[in-house]
């Protein structure tokens, strides 16, 4: 049976999606969180994991060097998805990509600056809403762009909504909901068909099981 190498995104959708993952019957045979490697091997001798940075993820997957990912949702629309199939919505690491700005100040009219990481998703969602902006490419405390007269707005992930408030800024227009997705390399799907159809049942009824 060949290997099949599924990527991993760092972080809070690492954390949940482990058990996920061991609940189908994978599991790293290391900590993945107290070593310094990236690629792991697991108690399924036909499955590697590779833990990575959520923005290389949906590389990864569409250039075949991992055959499966888990990406978040917010990472796929930033990519455009269209170079891999996405099967499996995991119902983890939920949260919205809003629109954010100082409480209570109004957007002043005619062309704006917005702040955020999500460059393309920020110039589509003004573009439908018939805006012209400039965005400002930052990677992180977006919530200081509108503070110091960066930018008028941000387009950020809010899951809480704690962050904005203690910033003094308030949550606007929500462009999407944001979840944790299964993706798939195209050409993977075929040669690997069986092998990656038994890991999206598996990992779907974790999922089920986990939402009962």
């Amino acid at each position: 049976m060949s290997q099949l190498t599924i990527a991993l995104t760092k972080g809070r959708i690492l954390e949940e999606t482990l058990p996920l993952l061991e609940a189908a019957g994978i599991e790293p045979l290391e900590n993945v969180f107290k070593s310094r490697k990236l690629t792991f091997e697991t108690t399924s001798p036909d499955i590697r994991l590779l833990i990575l940075r959520g923005s290389d993820v949906p590389t990864y997957v569409e250039f075949g060097a991992a055959d499966v990912g888990v990406s978040g949702k917010d990472t796929l629309l930033e990519h455009g998805n269209n170079a891999f199939y996405e099967p499996l919505d995991l119902k983890i690491s939920i949260c919205r990509l809003m629109t954010a700005g100082i409480a209570g100040k109004q957007l002043p009219p005619g062309r704006i600056k917005v702040a955020t990481k999500y460059v393309n998703l920020a110039k589509r969602y003004y573009a439908e809403q018939g805006r012209q902006v400039d965005i400002i490419k930052l990677y992180g405390a977006m919530e200081l762009a509108p503070l110091l007269s960066l930018a008028d707005e941000i387009v950020d992930i809010v899951d809480t909504g704690n962050t904005l408030k203690a910033n003094g800024l308030e949550p606007r227009e929500k462009i999407a909901d944001i979840s944790s997705r299964l993706i798939v390399n195209k050409a993977s799907m075929k040669m690997k068909h069986q092998q990656i159809e038994a890991l999206i049942d598996a990992v779907g009824s974790a999922v089920t099981e986990r939402a009962a």
